[in-house]
């Protein structure tokens, strides 16, 4: 198979920054790997760091003078706590400095088309997120979800790409489709490609390959 046609975008580097939820996700990550991976995402100037709830102190305290806001998950990794679980750690998130929220939906609810129970959870979850002046975001995982879920769930959404998106021409693929953030752990990686390829803070013109295939991959 013949590769795909290279296509050009322009960008700024910090419009790659801003594109990345850098991971920190990995349940066998120790606290010095916590701490590297937080000066990661200051160094870079990302979006957010995106951490299990435990840790929201210590990522306050490493970002702090940064524009990098903290991202804490709620029912991570599957959705399956109740929903009452869920609005508590979001309320805890929320109020202990995690700027941008993000939930998983509970997908044997979504499988099962209960929409009203998928609605109400999100709905719930989402009063208290505001109320501490964060916002929410929603994890659909749709590596489990056939087409029609997806169409469903999506009709006003901003999308995410997690999973599948380790490389600059990956990133700038998905952004081109309309992707306004990645998750990601190759952040370094991704960044230094930048630079390497001559994005900086002035709008750069860049070819990048696209994806190939469709891929998938874990948060």
């Amino acid at each position: 198979m013949a590769d795909p046609t290279p296509i050009t975008v322009t960008v700024t580097v910090q419009q790659v920054a801003k594109m990345i939820d850098h991971s920190l996700l990995h349940p066998t990550m120790t606290d010095a790997d916590i701490l590297e991976g937080l000066r990661i995402a200051k160094k870079h100037d990302v979006a957010t760091a995106c951490v299990k709830p435990y840790l929201i102190p210590l990522a306050n305290k490493e970002l702090q003078g940064s524009n990098v806001l903290v991202c804490p998950v709620i029912g991570f990794p599957h959705g399956n706590s109740t929903a009452e679980v869920k609005v508590f750690e979001a309320n805890q998130a929320a109020a202990a400095g995690g700027r941008e929220i993000d939930m998983i939906v509970n997908i044997g609810k979504v499988l099962g088309g209960d929409w009203i129970y998928v609605a109400e959870e999100i709905r719930q979850i989402n009063i208290v997120v505001v109320k501490h002046g964060a916002i929410l975001k929603v994890i659909l995982r749709n590596d489990y979800l056939e087409e029609k879920h997806i169409i469903r769930l999506c009709p006003r959404f901003k999308s995410k790409a997690t999973g599948g998106v380790p490389t600059l021409d990956d990133l700038l693929h998905v952004m081109s489709l309309g992707v306004t953030r990645i998750g990601a752990s190759a952040t370094v990686a991704i960044m230094e490609a930048a630079v390497a390829r001559g994005i900086t803070d002035q709008p750069t013109e860049v070819e990048f390959k696209p994806i190939s295939g469709p891929s998938t991959g874990g948060y």
